[in-house]
């Protein structure tokens, strides 16, 4: 895929919003085409994280482990992020994914993205800014929720 494709497909990933054509360049360029047959592991639950993956085309599941077994919780498709997380902290897959269909990603690891937020700390504080914002909106649903399981 050509580098154009590929910052095109990141520029619509809500979590680079805030990156400039330049920096989404750079990005682009550091980043792996990769593709997974359907049904192969894309990665383990409780593996280590290292990465993130943009779905470009095909469907990926992921799973988690309830009780010794594997239930799908989410299903994926071009423009969905996986594994985000890992881009900024050290952490372990929170799920299972697997190709549903055949699959192409883009594999962003977390060294790159690192470093393009030292190179630009205005793009790291309105990352910040951004993920404070879904923490505290999230928080806000859970809230709403306990209200509906309080005794």
């Amino acid at each position: 895929m050509a580098l154009d494709d590929d910052i095109r497909i990141l520029s619509g990933v809500s979590l680079f919003s805030g990156l400039s054509a330049e920096q989404l360049r750079l990005l682009a360029f550091g980043a792996e085409a990769v593709r997974f047959q359907a049904g192969r592991e894309i990665y383990r639950e409780t593996a280590p994280a290292d990465c993130a993956y943009i779905v470009i085309s095909g469907k990926v599941v992921l799973y988690r482990d309830h009780n010794g077994e594997s239930v799908a919780v989410s299903r994926l498709g071009p423009g969905a992020i996986l594994g985000e997380l890992a881009l900024i902290a050290d952490s372990r897959r929170l799920t299972y994914a697997a190709a549903e269909t055949d699959v192409e990603m883009i594999r962003l690891n977390r060294s790159l993205f690192r470093r393009i937020l030292e190179e630009y700390p205005e793009a790291a504080a309105d990352l910040h800014r951004r993920m404070l914002e879904d923490l505290q909106e999230f928080l806000k649903k859970i809230e709403r929720l306990g209200v509906k399981f309080a005794d």
